[in-house]
Protein backbone atom coordinates (compact mmCIF):
# COMPACT_ATOMS: atom_id res chain seq x y z
CA UNK A 1 0.00 0.00 0.00
CA UNK A 2 1.44 3.52 -0.96
CA UNK A 3 0.29 6.86 0.59
CA UNK A 4 -0.08 9.72 -2.10
CA UNK A 5 3.19 12.39 -1.06
CA UNK A 6 3.17 16.06 -2.33
CA UNK A 7 5.63 16.16 -5.33
CA UNK A 8 4.17 12.53 -6.66
CA UNK A 9 1.52 14.24 -8.76
CA UNK A 10 -0.83 11.04 -8.04
CA UNK A 11 -4.11 11.92 -8.52
CA UNK A 12 -6.73 10.33 -6.35
CA UNK A 13 -10.11 9.03 -6.23
CA UNK A 14 -12.44 11.26 -4.17
CA UNK A 15 -16.07 10.90 -3.08
CA UNK A 16 -17.34 14.61 -1.57
CA UNK A 17 -20.46 13.81 0.64
CA UNK A 18 -22.11 17.50 -0.06
CA UNK A 19 -25.09 16.76 2.56
CA UNK A 20 -26.81 14.51 5.08
CA UNK A 21 -29.94 16.50 4.09
CA UNK A 22 -32.20 13.63 2.49
CA UNK A 23 -35.97 13.66 1.00
CA UNK A 24 -36.03 9.81 0.94
CA UNK A 25 -36.50 7.05 3.47
CA UNK A 26 -34.47 4.48 2.89
CA UNK A 27 -35.28 1.56 5.34
CA UNK A 28 -31.59 0.20 4.99
CA UNK A 29 -30.31 4.18 5.39
CA UNK A 30 -31.21 6.35 8.09
CA UNK A 31 -28.86 9.35 7.37
CA UNK A 32 -32.15 11.36 6.98
CA UNK A 33 -32.46 11.51 10.72
CA UNK A 34 -29.46 12.94 11.52
CA UNK A 35 -29.24 15.30 8.86
CA UNK A 36 -26.21 17.90 8.61
CA UNK A 37 -27.24 21.90 8.81
CA UNK A 38 -26.99 23.91 6.04
CA UNK A 39 -24.98 26.86 6.97
CA UNK A 40 -22.41 23.66 8.24
CA UNK A 41 -21.93 22.03 5.20
CA UNK A 42 -18.82 22.09 2.84
CA UNK A 43 -17.92 25.21 0.62
CA UNK A 44 -17.09 25.89 -2.68
CA UNK A 45 -13.85 27.82 -0.50
CA UNK A 46 -13.28 24.40 1.14
CA UNK A 47 -13.51 22.29 -2.63
CA UNK A 48 -11.09 24.46 -3.92
CA UNK A 49 -8.65 22.77 -1.24
CA UNK A 50 -8.84 19.49 -2.35
CA UNK A 51 -6.29 17.56 -4.78
CA UNK A 52 -6.30 16.36 -7.97
CA UNK A 53 -8.45 13.51 -8.71
CA UNK A 54 -9.13 10.61 -11.37
CA UNK A 55 -12.40 10.11 -10.50
CA UNK A 56 -15.00 12.20 -8.14
CA UNK A 57 -18.08 10.85 -6.46
CA UNK A 58 -20.75 13.58 -5.35
CA UNK A 59 -22.97 12.05 -3.15
CA UNK A 60 -25.14 12.66 -0.12
CA UNK A 61 -27.91 12.48 1.39
CA UNK A 62 -29.62 14.13 -1.60
CA UNK A 63 -27.03 16.09 -3.50
CA UNK A 64 -29.53 18.18 -5.57
CA UNK A 65 -31.08 19.48 -2.36
CA UNK A 66 -28.38 22.08 -2.15
CA UNK A 67 -28.72 24.89 -4.22
CA UNK A 68 -25.55 25.62 -4.53
CA UNK A 69 -24.09 22.31 -6.42
CA UNK A 70 -23.73 24.17 -10.03
CA UNK A 71 -21.15 25.79 -8.19
CA UNK A 72 -19.49 22.94 -6.80
CA UNK A 73 -19.38 20.55 -9.60
CA UNK A 74 -17.63 23.90 -11.70
CA UNK A 75 -15.12 23.76 -9.12
CA UNK A 76 -14.83 20.28 -9.32
CA UNK A 77 -14.33 20.18 -12.78
CA UNK A 78 -11.07 21.77 -12.33
CA UNK A 79 -9.61 18.98 -10.28
CA UNK A 80 -11.43 16.18 -11.73
CA UNK A 81 -11.12 14.01 -14.81
CA UNK A 82 -14.41 12.53 -14.35
CA UNK A 83 -17.31 13.18 -12.19
CA UNK A 84 -20.56 11.22 -11.27
CA UNK A 85 -23.53 12.29 -9.37
CA UNK A 86 -25.40 9.71 -7.00
CA UNK A 87 -28.99 11.11 -6.66
CA UNK A 88 -32.16 9.50 -5.96
CA UNK A 89 -33.50 11.42 -9.12
CA UNK A 90 -36.74 13.08 -7.46
CA UNK A 91 -35.14 17.13 -7.93
CA UNK A 92 -36.12 16.21 -12.45
CA UNK A 93 -35.72 19.66 -12.70
CA UNK A 94 -32.39 20.44 -11.12
CA UNK A 95 -31.07 17.66 -12.56
CA UNK A 96 -31.39 18.10 -15.93
CA UNK A 97 -30.80 21.87 -15.47
CA UNK A 98 -27.47 21.06 -14.21
CA UNK A 99 -26.66 18.80 -16.71
CA UNK A 100 -27.44 21.01 -19.42
CA UNK A 101 -24.44 23.13 -18.17
CA UNK A 102 -22.06 19.77 -17.51
CA UNK A 103 -23.32 17.13 -20.04
CA UNK A 104 -20.38 15.65 -19.25
CA UNK A 105 -21.00 14.70 -15.60
CA UNK A 106 -22.27 11.25 -14.57
CA UNK A 107 -25.23 10.64 -13.35
CA UNK A 108 -26.82 7.75 -11.36
CA UNK A 109 -30.29 7.20 -9.65
CA UNK A 110 -31.01 5.28 -7.67
CA UNK A 111 -33.45 2.82 -7.70
CA UNK A 112 -33.90 -0.40 -5.64
CA UNK A 113 -36.50 -2.66 -7.93
CA UNK A 114 -39.60 -2.43 -9.76
CA UNK A 115 -41.97 0.34 -8.91
CA UNK A 116 -43.79 -0.84 -5.99
CA UNK A 117 -40.86 -2.45 -4.71
CA UNK A 118 -39.10 1.07 -4.77
CA UNK A 119 -41.24 2.86 -3.34
CA UNK A 120 -41.80 0.95 -0.70
CA UNK A 121 -38.26 0.72 0.24
CA UNK A 122 -36.96 4.26 -0.61
CA UNK A 123 -40.08 5.70 1.05
CA UNK A 124 -40.84 8.57 -1.66
CA UNK A 125 -44.39 7.95 -3.17
CA UNK A 126 -44.22 8.31 -7.21
CA UNK A 127 -40.52 7.86 -6.52
CA UNK A 128 -39.74 5.29 -9.28
CA UNK A 129 -41.17 7.18 -11.38
CA UNK A 130 -39.30 10.68 -10.93
CA UNK A 131 -37.07 8.41 -10.98
CA UNK A 132 -37.30 7.04 -14.42
CA UNK A 133 -38.08 10.02 -15.75
CA UNK A 134 -35.27 11.74 -14.92
CA UNK A 135 -32.99 8.77 -16.39
CA UNK A 136 -35.08 8.85 -19.94
CA UNK A 137 -35.07 12.49 -20.06
CA UNK A 138 -31.08 12.85 -20.06
CA UNK A 139 -30.66 9.72 -22.12
CA UNK A 140 -33.10 11.82 -24.80
CA UNK A 141 -30.75 14.65 -24.36
CA UNK A 142 -28.29 12.51 -25.42
CA UNK A 143 -26.19 11.94 -22.34
CA UNK A 144 -24.17 8.91 -22.23
CA UNK A 145 -22.93 8.23 -18.43
CA UNK A 146 -26.12 7.74 -16.85
CA UNK A 147 -27.27 4.79 -15.40
CA UNK A 148 -29.29 2.71 -12.35
CA UNK A 149 -27.69 2.29 -8.89
CA UNK A 150 -29.77 -1.00 -6.74
CA UNK A 151 -28.88 -2.21 -3.85
CA UNK A 152 -30.03 -5.68 -3.28
CA UNK A 153 -31.49 -7.47 -0.33
CA UNK A 154 -33.75 -9.66 0.42
CA UNK A 155 -36.55 -7.57 -0.86
CA UNK A 156 -35.79 -6.42 -3.77
CA UNK A 157 -33.35 -9.55 -4.87
CA UNK A 158 -36.28 -10.76 -7.27
CA UNK A 159 -36.19 -7.22 -9.12
CA UNK A 160 -32.60 -7.39 -9.90
CA UNK A 161 -32.36 -8.79 -13.22
CA UNK A 162 -35.96 -7.27 -14.98
CA UNK A 163 -34.15 -3.86 -13.39
CA UNK A 164 -30.87 -4.85 -15.13
CA UNK A 165 -33.25 -5.52 -18.35
CA UNK A 166 -34.50 -2.24 -18.69
CA UNK A 167 -31.32 -0.13 -18.01
CA UNK A 168 -29.64 -2.73 -20.78
CA UNK A 169 -32.72 -1.68 -23.19
CA UNK A 170 -32.39 1.83 -22.74
CA UNK A 171 -28.23 1.81 -22.96
CA UNK A 172 -27.60 2.48 -19.34
CA UNK A 173 -25.21 1.88 -17.06
CA UNK A 174 -26.49 -0.65 -13.60
CA UNK A 175 -24.37 -0.75 -10.74
CA UNK A 176 -24.96 -2.53 -7.87
CA UNK A 177 -24.38 -2.81 -3.94
CA UNK A 178 -26.17 -4.70 -0.91
CA UNK A 179 -26.84 -3.91 2.11
CA UNK A 180 -24.05 -2.35 4.88
CA UNK A 181 -23.80 -0.94 8.36
CA UNK A 182 -21.42 2.09 9.58
CA UNK A 183 -21.76 5.89 10.84
CA UNK A 184 -22.60 6.54 6.95
CA UNK A 185 -25.76 5.34 7.03
CA UNK A 186 -26.52 5.56 10.50
CA UNK A 187 -27.40 1.65 10.46
CA UNK A 188 -25.97 -1.75 12.47
CA UNK A 189 -28.73 -3.80 12.06
CA UNK A 190 -29.01 -4.43 8.20
CA UNK A 191 -28.08 -7.81 7.17
CA UNK A 192 -29.06 -10.82 4.31
CA UNK A 193 -31.68 -13.12 5.56
CA UNK A 194 -32.11 -15.49 2.76
CA UNK A 195 -28.14 -15.30 1.31
CA UNK A 196 -28.89 -18.62 -1.16
CA UNK A 197 -32.46 -16.76 -3.22
CA UNK A 198 -30.02 -13.51 -3.33
CA UNK A 199 -27.17 -15.19 -4.60
CA UNK A 200 -29.35 -16.97 -6.82
CA UNK A 201 -30.20 -13.73 -8.12
CA UNK A 202 -26.41 -12.39 -8.85
CA UNK A 203 -25.87 -15.27 -10.41
CA UNK A 204 -28.61 -14.69 -13.19
CA UNK A 205 -27.08 -11.51 -13.38
CA UNK A 206 -23.16 -12.21 -13.59
CA UNK A 207 -24.40 -14.70 -16.26
CA UNK A 208 -26.31 -11.76 -18.31
CA UNK A 209 -23.25 -9.71 -18.17
CA UNK A 210 -20.75 -12.25 -19.04
CA UNK A 211 -22.26 -13.06 -22.15
CA UNK A 212 -22.65 -9.93 -23.43
CA UNK A 213 -20.22 -8.18 -25.95
CA UNK A 214 -19.30 -5.68 -23.54
CA UNK A 215 -15.80 -5.94 -21.57
CA UNK A 216 -17.00 -3.34 -18.75
CA UNK A 217 -19.66 -5.63 -18.31
CA UNK A 218 -17.43 -8.55 -17.90
CA UNK A 219 -15.62 -6.77 -15.24
CA UNK A 220 -19.09 -6.07 -13.14
CA UNK A 221 -19.95 -9.68 -13.33
CA UNK A 222 -16.49 -10.00 -11.44
CA UNK A 223 -17.64 -6.87 -8.92
CA UNK A 224 -21.32 -9.09 -8.52
CA UNK A 225 -19.16 -12.10 -7.95
CA UNK A 226 -17.45 -10.29 -4.80
CA UNK A 227 -20.81 -9.32 -3.61
CA UNK A 228 -22.06 -12.78 -3.36
CA UNK A 229 -18.68 -13.59 -1.37
CA UNK A 230 -19.46 -10.61 0.61
CA UNK A 231 -22.99 -11.44 1.60
CA UNK A 232 -22.11 -14.66 2.87
CA UNK A 233 -19.39 -12.73 5.17
CA UNK A 234 -16.52 -13.77 3.87
CA UNK A 235 -12.72 -11.82 3.01
CA UNK A 236 -12.72 -9.15 0.48
CA UNK A 237 -11.39 -10.89 -2.95
CA UNK A 238 -9.07 -7.60 -3.37
CA UNK A 239 -6.85 -5.92 -0.77
CA UNK A 240 -8.09 -2.23 0.64
CA UNK A 241 -6.39 0.49 -0.12
CA UNK A 242 -8.66 3.35 1.31
CA UNK A 243 -7.03 6.12 2.98
CA UNK A 244 -3.71 5.62 0.59
CA UNK A 245 -4.99 6.12 -2.94
CA UNK A 246 -8.89 7.08 -1.98
CA UNK A 247 -10.84 9.12 0.75
CA UNK A 248 -13.82 10.82 1.14
CA UNK A 249 -14.71 14.22 2.97
CA UNK A 250 -17.92 15.02 4.68
CA UNK A 251 -20.34 17.69 4.81
CA UNK A 252 -18.52 19.00 7.43
CA UNK A 253 -15.32 18.86 6.11
CA UNK A 254 -14.10 15.79 7.79
CA UNK A 255 -11.66 13.72 5.32
CA UNK A 256 -12.06 10.11 5.87
CA UNK A 257 -10.93 7.02 4.34
CA UNK A 258 -14.06 5.48 3.51
CA UNK A 259 -17.87 5.43 4.30
CA UNK A 260 -17.76 1.96 5.62
CA UNK A 261 -16.64 2.35 9.25
CA UNK A 262 -18.44 1.49 11.93
CA UNK A 263 -17.37 4.88 13.88
CA UNK A 264 -16.37 7.65 11.65
CA UNK A 265 -12.23 7.99 11.12
CA UNK A 266 -10.78 11.13 10.68
CA UNK A 267 -8.18 11.82 9.01
CA UNK A 268 -7.89 15.90 9.55
CA UNK A 269 -10.43 18.62 8.55
CA UNK A 270 -10.04 20.69 5.49
CA UNK A 271 -11.98 23.72 6.66
CA UNK A 272 -8.90 24.47 8.68
CA UNK A 273 -5.89 22.55 6.78
CA UNK A 274 -4.28 22.46 3.87
CA UNK A 275 -4.50 19.02 1.78
CA UNK A 276 -0.72 18.28 2.26
CA UNK A 277 -0.70 19.14 5.72
CA UNK A 278 -3.67 17.07 6.64
CA UNK A 279 -3.33 14.43 3.94
CA UNK A 280 0.56 13.59 5.17
CA UNK A 281 -0.32 13.90 9.12
CA UNK A 282 0.35 11.72 12.14
CA UNK A 283 -3.44 11.24 12.50
CA UNK A 284 -3.53 10.75 8.74
CA UNK A 285 -1.05 8.26 9.57
CA UNK A 286 -2.68 6.34 12.19
CA UNK A 287 -6.06 6.18 10.37
CA UNK A 288 -4.22 4.46 7.89
CA UNK A 289 -2.93 1.97 10.46
CA UNK A 290 -6.64 1.29 11.48
CA UNK A 291 -7.43 0.53 7.77
CA UNK A 292 -4.60 -2.12 7.18
CA UNK A 293 -6.11 -4.12 9.99
CA UNK A 294 -9.76 -3.67 9.32
CA UNK A 295 -11.64 -6.82 8.69
CA UNK A 296 -15.27 -5.63 7.84
CA UNK A 297 -14.35 -6.67 4.07
CA UNK A 298 -17.15 -4.13 2.74
CA UNK A 299 -17.07 -4.76 -0.81
CA UNK A 300 -18.63 -1.06 -2.17
CA UNK A 301 -18.11 0.45 -5.38
CA UNK A 302 -16.11 2.92 -4.04
CA UNK A 303 -13.36 0.84 -2.62
CA UNK A 304 -13.62 -1.96 -5.38
CA UNK A 305 -13.30 -0.07 -8.43
CA UNK A 306 -9.70 1.61 -7.75
CA UNK A 307 -8.40 -2.35 -5.94
CA UNK A 308 -10.09 -3.78 -9.09
CA UNK A 309 -7.25 -1.11 -11.55
CA UNK A 310 -4.54 -2.04 -9.02
CA UNK A 311 -4.90 -5.67 -8.88
CA UNK A 312 -5.95 -5.75 -12.28
CA UNK A 313 -4.61 -9.01 -13.21
CA UNK A 314 -6.98 -10.93 -10.46
CA UNK A 315 -10.22 -9.63 -11.74
CA UNK A 316 -8.88 -10.23 -15.59
CA UNK A 317 -7.76 -13.65 -15.02
CA UNK A 318 -11.37 -14.20 -13.44
CA UNK A 319 -12.61 -13.04 -16.30
CA UNK A 320 -11.01 -14.86 -18.87
CA UNK A 321 -11.95 -18.26 -17.31
CA UNK A 322 -15.51 -17.16 -17.29
CA UNK A 323 -15.41 -16.16 -21.16
CA UNK A 324 -13.98 -18.78 -22.35
CA UNK A 325 -16.65 -20.74 -20.20
CA UNK A 326 -19.30 -18.85 -22.24
CA UNK A 327 -18.20 -20.60 -25.50
CA UNK A 328 -18.96 -23.62 -24.02
CA UNK A 329 -22.19 -23.14 -21.56
CA UNK A 330 -25.10 -20.84 -21.50
CA UNK A 331 -24.41 -20.75 -17.77
CA UNK A 332 -20.53 -19.65 -17.89
CA UNK A 333 -21.10 -18.97 -13.94
CA UNK A 334 -22.32 -20.57 -10.93
CA UNK A 335 -22.54 -19.26 -7.39
CA UNK A 336 -21.49 -22.53 -5.72
CA UNK A 337 -17.61 -21.85 -7.33
CA UNK A 338 -17.28 -20.03 -3.91
CA UNK A 339 -16.83 -23.13 -1.55
CA UNK A 340 -18.44 -20.94 1.30
CA UNK A 341 -22.01 -21.33 -0.51
CA UNK A 342 -21.34 -25.34 -1.24
CA UNK A 343 -20.26 -25.78 2.13
CA UNK A 344 -23.81 -23.82 3.47
CA UNK A 345 -25.63 -25.59 0.92
CA UNK A 346 -24.31 -29.14 2.82
CA UNK A 347 -25.05 -28.06 6.15
CA UNK A 348 -20.96 -27.42 6.92
CA UNK A 349 -22.00 -24.03 8.36
CA UNK A 350 -25.28 -22.57 9.31
CA UNK A 351 -26.68 -19.23 8.59
CA UNK A 352 -26.12 -18.58 12.39
CA UNK A 353 -21.98 -18.93 11.64
CA UNK A 354 -22.27 -16.63 9.23
CA UNK A 355 -24.30 -14.60 10.86
CA UNK A 356 -21.96 -14.06 13.16
CA UNK A 357 -19.21 -12.82 10.61
CA UNK A 358 -21.30 -10.20 9.34
CA UNK A 359 -21.40 -6.75 10.69
CA UNK A 360 -24.78 -6.82 12.19
CA UNK A 361 -24.77 -5.46 15.86
CA UNK A 362 -27.33 -7.41 16.52
CA UNK A 363 -24.75 -11.02 15.47
CA UNK A 364 -21.61 -9.68 17.22
CA UNK A 365 -21.67 -10.92 20.38
CA UNK A 366 -19.02 -13.94 18.59
CA UNK A 367 -16.56 -13.54 16.22
CA UNK A 368 -16.39 -16.28 13.52
CA UNK A 369 -14.14 -18.48 12.43
CA UNK A 370 -15.64 -19.70 9.46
Amino acid sequence: MQSNRPGTKKKLNGTVIVTYRCNARCSMCSRYKQPSRPEEEISVETIKKLPEMYFTNITGGEPFIRTDLKEIVRELRKKSDRIVISTNGFFTDRIIDLCKEFPDVGIRVSIEGLEQTNNEIRGLPDGYRRGYQTLKTLRGRGMKDVGFGMTVQDRNAPDLVPLYEISDEMGMEFATASLHNSFYFVETKNIIHDRPMVAENFERLINRLLRSSSPKKWFRAYFNHGLINYIYSQKRLLPCNMSFDTFFIDPQGDVMPCNGTMDKEVMGNLNEQSWETLWNSPEAERVREKVRRCNRNCWMIGSVSPAMHRYIWKPAAWVAVHKIKALFCKRPYSMYENKIVRDYREGKVTKEDLDRCSTCELCLEERCGV
